[in-house]
């Protein structure tokens, strides 16, 4: 994760890094995102912090989070959606919303899962770092 971030630092002109804050792979991205902000340059990206509706974690937690993402981002259409739908429908405008989709997915079930299989189904640039062979049909 850390040379991916690197090399997108190096080479595009700008950045958007959309995280989602839901697990241990969100927060290793949020955390290598901030490192090589701090080491190669923070002047050609942001980490955003896109979450499906309002929780009481930001609101009681505002100041700190807005100190370390770069923006916080609710994702209108989630919100407005069933809670239990609201997760998948935030992943699929983040998806909607990126050039290329960075996953760890090592099973083939959950909502990282479908979320792969929808960027796929976009024709969406997806690297998996968890390694080749998930979420292609057997």
């Amino acid at each position: 994760m850390e040379a991916l971030v690197h090399a997108l630092l190096l080479e595009k002109e700008y950045v958007e890094f959309l995280v989602g804050r839901d697990g241990d792979f969100d927060q290793i991205v949020s955390s290598a995102v901030k490192r090589q902000q701090r080491l190669v340059r923070d002047d050609n990206s942001s980490l955003i912090w896109i979450l499906p509706y309002p929780t009481a974690e930001l609101r009681n937690n505002m100041e700190n989070f807005e100190t370390y993402y770069d923006e916080i981002e609710i994702c209108g259409s989630a919100a407005s959606s069933h809670p239990k739908g609201a997760f998948q429908i935030r992943n699929r405008q983040m998806v909607k919303r990126s050039n290329l989709v960075v996953f760890y997915v090592d099973h083939t079930g959950g909502g990282a899962y479908q979320t792969m299989r929808y960027a796929q189904k976009e024709k969406k640039n997806i690297l998996n770092l968890a390694g080749e062979g998930y979420g292609e049909k057997e």
